[in-house]
């Protein structure tokens, strides 16, 4: 996932002079540069009415997601002019440094969402049955191997084998309130682009490769919100007020769709997932206490599993009597289909969760959101509990 080599010619050439000339309208706007589209939409959220005072940019809007994305040298220019540079911070992300570089306001607030959840942040998890690429080996993942792990001793504690207990979940939910109230001590010193450097010290002084999709937990986006409206204030202190009761409408709405999908996984007769896909839910299903076996890991850029993943998954159907197997909005349904007609259930269902990562700009158009595409999540997530 190396991308770095391919700017230096960009960046050497964004040196010699930027060829995007200002407006003289656009000068007194607050700049906001997000890479992914939750980010996009909890921005304008928070802005809300002050909408025509941000000039708001979504850099992965064509539907290429968050691992595949090579900035342009038009969004590196933008990213270099901004007031405020949202981005993810994992391994996709590792272009970012670079371009950071060179950043022309020296106030820029930078929010690596890596950085501000902290130690909410998990590693990429291997389950029984998944398939993974070879690197994994060397991150300490072979004792999760295929053939490692009974049927019965996985369905019993498949969380606690990877130290995710989920009483701490919890805990963790009890203590919501106190992370919000951390984080603004925390990110008082950590919106600077300078830091960004202290981050990668932080989380890549080991090779585990950290799970990137935390916008899936409605919980991580409250932080996450909080955040980015500590930016917004700073930056446009005038407006604050307004950002401020903004982020807790907003907030209160997650806090009160996240109620409702743990009232959903405890009225579920199921307590477990299979995608026939990449699976990039986990802080979903950790927050709730679900279990899952999938494909891929979520970060995975593999497409075609192997006859014995395809076995244990449809396997997998016929021992937990499932209604249903999961695929993520960019999949084709080739493997869910797959495992389903090698299953005994040959009326189960495809079903489809959305894990935001390849909205379009048409799409957003059309009045597509964050909160709305967690909602009819929720309407999903009722069906494959079934």
């Amino acid at each position: 996932m190396k991308k770095i080599f391919a700017f230096a010619g960009i960046l050497l050439a964004l040196g010699m002079g930027s060829a995007f000339a200002k407006k003289a309208s656009d000068e007194n706007k607050v700049k906001v540069v997000t890479t992914i589209f939750p980010e996009y939409d909890w921005v304008k959220e928070i802005v809300g009415e002050k909408a025509a005072e941000v000039e708001l940019t979504l850099l992965l809007n064509n539907g290429v997601d968050l691992h595949s994305y090579q900035p342009s040298v038009k969004d590196i220019a933008k990213i270099q002019e901004a007031d405020i540079f949202v981005y993810v911070g994992g391994e996709s992300d590792e272009w970012v440094d670079d371009v950071l570089k060179n950043v022309k306001s020296p106030n820029q607030k930078v929010i690596n969402l890596l950085e501000v959840l902290g130690d909410r942040v998990k590693a990429e998890e291997i389950v029984e049955g998944m398939e993974h690429e070879h690197h994994h080996d060397e991150h300490g993942h072979d004792e999760h191997g295929h053939d490692e792990h009974g049927h019965d001793d996985h369905d019993g504690d498949h969380h606690d084998d990877h130290g995710h207990d989920h009483d701490e979940h919890e805990h963790e939910h009890d203590a919501h309130d106190g992370h919000h109230n951390d984080h603004d001590e925390h990110n008082s010193d950590k919106h600077e682009h300078h830091h960004v450097d202290d981050h990668n010290e932080h989380h890549h002084d080991h090779e585990e490769e950290l799970d990137e999709h935390v916008w899936l937990s409605l919980k991580n986006a409250q932080i996450l919100t909080n955040a980015i409206a500590d930016a917004l204030c700073q930056a446009d202190s005038k407006n604050a007020e307004v950002y401020r009761k903004n982020l807790a409408s907003y907030n209160a709405k997650l806090s009160d769709l996240d109620s409702k999908y743990e009232a959903a996984v405890k009225a579920g007769s199921k307590n477990t997932l299979l995608f026939g896909d990449r699976f990039p839910f986990r802080y979903m299903v950790d927050d709730y206490g679900l279990k899952y076996y999938a494909a891929f890991t979520g970060c995975s850029a593999e497409s075609e599993a192997s006859f014995k993943t395809i076995a244990f998954l449809s396997e997998k159907v016929n021992e937990l009597g499932l209604n249903s197997v999961c695929q993520i909005e960019s999949g084709n349904g080739k493997i869910a289909k797959t495992v389903i007609s090698n299953s005994k259930n040959k009326k189960a269902k495809v079903l489809t969760l959305d894990s935001l990562q390849s909205t379009t700009a048409k799409q957003i158009k059309k009045g597509a959101t964050y909160y709305g595409a967690m909602e009819k999540n929720l309407e999903v997530l009722k069906e494959a509990l079934r």
